[in-house]
């Protein structure tokens, strides 16, 4: 039997409660209708567990039940008022209680009750209805800061994140802390379970907290809401790129990707004019590149021109092959080129990319791109530490310094494409995010050559030595000499790489190499050396350096050509100390000065040696007004230039310059004085050179005087011409010209200029040439009248989860293309940069990229229609809730739509071509729907359910 008691009246400043009461709970209470002394019966009532809240919410209040999460009805109110009168809960004897009490949480008052409050971050409501363990006078609480409240609720509040330790620690995550906490030093209250003192908040988390007696709420105010905490842990690695199961594009099988020719014309009064030249083409063979340079020292005489370069090259991570001219992996003194075949073999590590079309050099790709590093120190327990890169506050890792007091981070990456060598630890006592952390800096060194421990090379190689005959000029030149080597590298641990082979160069000669990078001393050591050769010479070359702190650091250099000391301390942010030794020039010293201000910027760098050479860099920028100045004993060239068009950077537009050059070789002194004006223009073409240029002057030195002019364009697509004209120069009074020309052509997709000038990169690289266009027949390929869309495309593509524009693509006439190093790489779609009503008909592609070309990707964007409208019924009501598809006849592709309430459907997405229209699979009126190119994008039409 339930009996329900009538409250008495209360005060208006309260709410009513209502209360169940089991009837084991209630006889002691003469029940009798109206005449119910409720405040004399209650106090009477054995300890019932209850709940309490204004007039939403009945509380049921339970005897002898043991839960201590006791739920809440949902429909509580944030303001929660507690009971007039109840019996004061008693204290628990000493074995109910929790077995540890820490000593900072005092022991619970024996006149605390539990009654239910709501529970607010700030002033934000986050639980409407939580019991705890306290008591208030009605008008402040009464010892707060000895509150209990239940521990389920702490964590729901400030949204922490409990992980379980091995060692039966948890680990406590929040925005503004990171902590561990031992659960077994935290009190066990029989009614609430387990809980937080008010004070516990404060001694663990940092978070005060506040009782408002008029909202009836506790109020936990976490640091962390008003000071702004760093970011969430961030991955230094790059997303995993998945692209199994997309369709594949792939690369041609052989092209011709580019053709180049430059054409060099100079003459003077007393020389007749010469024509020289380089003609290079590149292209895709086998899964690698081809390279060929063809040097033209007399241009209109075929019969002279030499075959310079010759290379196929094949490289990914796990090996490179290169056949035709090349680098020898060794240092030769040997006159003469080298032709043969080289092979790499990696294990463990992957190599450094050739980047901005340099010669590719075996050298390089002996290298590791990246060195795992391992950083560890020593901080306080409790002491959170995140490891940072650069100056960024986005921890890359992080670390709670248990018991022992030392933090280790494993396998940092050092060097790589994305990733500098300088990093940052941030340490935050007791794990408080809202507290300025202690900075230590750390930057990492790499020692040319070194590879991550596990990590092995071989490198074989063998081949001729080539040259050419002034008598007897061919086109391949003479080969002779037998050339090879064999070499061997072991990455012994993270911080020694050794390296051992053989090579023979006219003798033999051992090849031993050592990099060293200290991980507890700033020393870096990389020394390669052969052995004696037959005229018992050595080769040593060595680069040692050893950072004395800071800002003060040392270098030794050697190779076959001298050896040198030097000493750099930066004194002051603006002041440098330079000095050293070096073997040809002897003891030197000098200052470098660098200071920039709001307007101005200033460098300054000069030395002297032993034998008197003074060495200078000068310059100086005060608004639009440039000074530089820059000599050595040899000579020296000094400019003033003022920008009179204002333009930001100083080297465009319209300017005055002023120019003074001196020379003095061979005892022979000259001198030139000039003053011209120039013009550059503030558009450039593909390469970054100007569209622009143009400089006319007048110049008087030692050897006469006369005008001096100069023009250069890259107006026209694919070629770039500049002439020069000196009535007199430095060394010379005779008037000389010379002019450059230079003619680029796309070759892949026919014969088209190309204003990027940048063939010799598709040595080591390739691309990606995305053509997104209107396919308005519906027929997959782009036809002649069918533009491409080339309208932000940062804002349709992404690149192995990174923006386009993070790979600095170029806007061509016929889509945009992106230089890639060999591999597959996953390219999406986001339907947010396509034009309105088109849509493309993939979402991702698979795309393989090698050297030498680039793969085209034709994206058909085709015609997205839309249609909506009523379904009625055959009374002309609207019907809701029902399934309206549209099912192309051709495809079977199908698009749903539901109605709403107002019996409106929402087709989207609709391609050309006929479809049948049903509702819930029935016929609808009309049935049939026929969408082509005249059609509109968007229609209402009404349906009829059949």
């Amino acid at each position: 039997m339930v009996n329900v008691i009538s409250p008495p009246e209360l005060p208006n400043n309260y709410d009513l409660v209502f209360a169940n009461i089991s009837k084991s709970a209630f006889d002691l209470v003469n029940y009798e209708t109206g005449k119910n002394d409720f405040k004399s019966a209650l106090p009477e009532i054995s300890r019932p567990e209850f709940s309490v809240s204004n007039q939403n919410l009945i509380a049921d209040l339970k005897t002898g039940s043991t839960k201590t999460d006791q739920a809440i009805a949902p429909s509580v109110q944030s303001q929660i008022v507690p009971p007039e009168s109840l019996a004061p809960e008693t204290s628990l004897p000493q074995s109910s209680a929790a077995t540890v009490t820490p000593s900072s949480v005092p022991s619970v008052k024996e006149n605390f009750q539990v009654f239910p409050v709501g529970l607010d971050l700030d002033k934000r409501n986050v639980i409407k209805s939580v019991l705890v363990r306290g008591k208030e006078d009605g008008i402040e609480a009464v010892d707060f800061e000895q509150w209990l409240i239940p521990y389920d609720a702490i964590v729901q509040a400030l949204n922490l994140d409990v992980k379980a330790l091995p060692d039966g620690l948890q680990e406590v995550r929040a925005p503004g802390i990171v902590t561990r906490i031992n659960p077994k030093l935290l009190r066990n209250d029989p009614k609430l379970g387990l809980v937080f003192s008010v004070q516990d908040l404060q001694t663990l988390f940092g978070v005060p907290a506040e009782f408002d007696i008029n909202d009836y709420t506790v109020r936990l105010l976490p640091p962390w809401l008003k000071t702004p905490v760093p970011g969430e842990l961030s991955n230094p690695q790059e997303l995993p790129v998945e692209t199994v199961g997309l369709p594949e594009i792939t690369p041609p099988d052989f092209s011709i990707t580019a053709v180049e020719q430059r054409l060099f014309a100079n003459g003077s009064v007393s020389n007749a004019t010469s024509y020289q030249g380089n003609l290079t083409a590149v292209g895709t063979a086998l899964g690698g590149s081809w390279f060929i340079r063809a040097h033209q020292p007399n241009f209109k005489n075929a019969t002279t021109w030499q075959i310079a370069e010759a290379q196929f090259l094949h490289q990914t991570d796990l090996a490179d092959y290169i056949l035709g001219s090349q680098t020898p992996f060794w240092f030769s003194h040997g006159t003469g080129d080298y032709w043969g075949f080289t092979t790499i073999q990696r294990q463990g590590y992957k190599p450094k990319e050739t980047w901005l079309g340099a010669t590719p050099d075996p050298r390089q790709r002996l290298q590791a791109a990246e060195i795992g590093r391992v950083v560890t120190g020593k901080a306080e327990p409790g002491t959170l530490v995140r490891l940072t890169q650069g100056f960024s506050d986005r921890p890359i890792a992080e670390v709670l310094v248990d018991s022992s007091g030392i933090y280790r981070f494993e396998n940092i990456p050092v060097g790589g494409r994305f990733l500098g060598s300088n990093y940052r630890l941030l340490l935050y006592p007791q794990g408080r995010l809202t507290e300025p952390p202690e900075i230590r800096e750390l930057t990492f060194s790499t020692a040319p050559g070194q590879l991550p421990a596990g990590g092995k090379a071989l490198i074989v190689s063998g081949g001729l030595r080539r040259k050419f005959s002034l008598d007897s000029p061919n086109l391949l030149g003479e080969f002779s000499d037998v050339r090879g080597g064999v070499a061997q590298r072991w990455g012994l641990s993270e911080n020694l790489t050794i390296g051992i082979g053989g090579v023979y160069d006219d003798s033999f000669r051992g090849l031993g190499e050592i990099f060293y990078q200290s991980q507890n001393l700033p020393l870096t050591v990389a020394v390669s050396a052969l052995s004696a050769d037959k005229n018992n010479n050595w080769d040593v070359n060595a680069d040692i350096r050893f950072d004395l702190s800071a800002t003060a650091h040392t270098q030794f250099f050697s190779d076959r050509f001298g050896y040198s000391f030097n000493f750099d301390w930066q004194m002051f942010p603006w002041l440098g100390l330079l000095g050293g030794y070096k073997s040809r020039d002897g003891v030197f010293g000098g200052l470098e000065i660098s200071h920039s201000g709001k307007n101005s910027f200033t460098f300054a760098r000069a030395t002297l040696d032993s034998r008197n050479h003074f060495r200078w860099s000068f310059l100086q920028r005060w608004g639009d007004l440039e000074f530089t100045t820059r000599g050595n004993e040899v000579g020296s060239l000094s400019q003033l230039t003022y920008n009179f068009s204002g333009k930001d950077p100083l080297d465009t537009g319209h300017s005055l310059v002023l120019n003074y050059e001196t020379s003095n070789f061979l005892t022979q002194e000259n001198s030139l004085a000039g003053a011209s004006w120039r013009y550059r223009s503030p558009a450039r073409a593909v390469d970054g050179s100007y569209l622009w240029e143009a400089q006319l002057g007048y110049g008087i030195g030692s050897q006469g005087s006369g005008v001096i002019a100069s023009l250069g364009t890259t107006i026209i697509p694919g070629m770039m011409l500049r002439g020069r004209y000196q009535g007199v120069s430095l060394t010379s009074d005779q008037p000389s010209f010379g002019i450059e020309l230079v003619s680029s052509f796309d070759t892949q997709r026919g014969i088209k200029p190309d204003s990027s000038r940048r063939s010799n990169y598709f040595r080591t690289q390739g691309g990606i040439l995305i053509q997104p266009f209107f396919d308005r027949n519906h027929n997959g390929k782009r036809d002649a009248h069918e533009a491409v869309y080339l309208h932000k495309p940062d804002l349709m593509f992404i690149l192995n989860n990174r923006s386009l524009k993070f790979f600095d693509p170029e806007i061509q006439n016929q889509g945009t293309l992106v230089r890639l190093f060999p591999g597959k790489y996953r390219l999406d779609l986001d339907p947010a940069g396509f034009p309105l009503d088109w849509k493309a008909t993939t979402d991702a592609l698979a795309v393989d990229v090698v050297a030498g070309s680039y793969t085209t990707v034709e994206l058909p964007l085709v015609k997205s229609y839309t249609r909506t409208g009523v379904v009625t019924d055959a009374q002309g009501q609207p019907v809701a809730g029902v399934r309206v598809e549209a099912i192309q006849t051709s495809s079977g592709l199908r698009r749903l739509s539901v109605t709403n309430g107002a019996g409106v459907y929402y087709l989207e997405g609709l391609q050309q071509g006929e479809y049948i229209v049903e509702i819930n699979g029935k016929s609808a009126l009309p049935g049939n729907l026929q969408l082509d190119a005249s059609s509109e994008s968007f229609q209402e039409i009404n349906l009829q359910q059949n």
